[in-house]
């Protein structure tokens, strides 16, 4: 008879946020794939466990995988955990849940701690609709392509990031969300120094700019607002800014349009300044330039 897969989630941070079936149905199992051993052997230790224990993360995945559906064909109960949270969450596990459904296993989930879910909570943000991005491209046209669409995201957004890339993303976002964006930051979350700033994405950006981040990151994001998924009507598009700044954007649009740059890059350098969506900039100068005939979004 062959073994059960079993996908725990163990705790983002406290040790005493695991649930008692977790520790019931490791203390159950021939065999424990960890993502770190060294960081699962401190987890079992506190709870005075000690098990089998193989090594299974991003770079071994494919032989490690194999290795743990044969020991499951074989009849052996293997218990999947991950550094901190539930598995295959932005994590390879999710490629050794699909094989084994595949193959036929027996996969169960064992839930309990998951920190996207933590950070959306506690952001304050919306609940009812979200979306779950998990960590952004790292670079190049594939992470600006992503960006373009989050700017358009009508649901909340949550984000992963590295401590060590947290400023670089909210910079992004501010550069195709818009500085005003309502924002959180959450890290080292149940944690004895977790934190969570909230604010926009310009002042979270500023909260965090000239100090060590330490502890992984979820960033939330509130969604766009009707006008910036491109559901507004056409006359609320020109309310981006106010009526007073308009001689100023139109100004400002000209001189950097008359220097050699596209509109576009005008649209990007004006929402820098002004914290707002680069979109609506653009639909904005467009309409001044082309006495309101507007002209279609360029793409990104």
């Amino acid at each position: 008879m062959a073994g059960t897969l079993y996908v725990c989630a163990t705790p983002i941070g406290n040790l005493s946020d695991v649930t008692l079936r977790v520790l019931d149905v490791i203390s159950r199992v021939d065999v424990v794939a960890a993502e770190d051993t060294r960081l699962t052997r401190k987890f079992l230790s506190h709870y005075n466990m000690s098990k089998n224990l193989i090594s299974y993360h991003e770079h071994n995945r494919f032989r490690a995988g194999e290795q743990i559906l044969g020991l499951l064909r074989g009849g052996s109960d293997v218990a999947l955990v991950t550094d901190s949270g539930m598995p295959a969450i932005s994590d390879p596990g999710q490629d050794l849940v699909a094989a084994a459904i595949e193959a036929g296993l027996d996969v169960q989930v064992i839930p309990g701690p998951n920190a996207a879910l933590t950070a959306l909570v506690l952001s304050g943000l919306s609940t009812d609709r979200f979306v779950f991005e998990g960590f952004l491209p790292r670079k190049g046209t594939e992470r600006a392509e992503r960006l373009e669409q989050l700017s358009r995201e009508p649901r909340t957004v949550i984000i992963y990031e590295s401590p060590q890339r947290v400023v670089k993303t909210l910079e992004d976002l501010y550069r195709h969300l818009g500085g005003e964006r309502r924002c959180s930051l959450s890290r080292e979350m149940t944690k004895k120094f977790e934190e969570t700033i909230r604010g926009t994405v310009s002042s979270v950006l500023q909260s965090i700019s000239g100090r060590e981040v330490k502890g992984e990151c979820v960033l939330v994001v509130a969604g766009a607002e009707a006008e910036e998924s491109g559901q507004a009507s056409e006359p609320a598009r020109s309310d981006c800014v106010n009526q007073d700044l308009e001689s100023m954007v139109r100004a400002y649009a000209d001189a950097i349009v008359s220097a050699g740059s596209s509109r576009r890059d005008a649209a990007v350098r004006i929402s820098a300044a002004l914290g707002r969506p680069w979109r609506q900039i653009y639909r904005l100068i467009t309409d001044v330039s082309d006495g309101g005939a507007g002209e279609a979004d360029p793409e990104s």
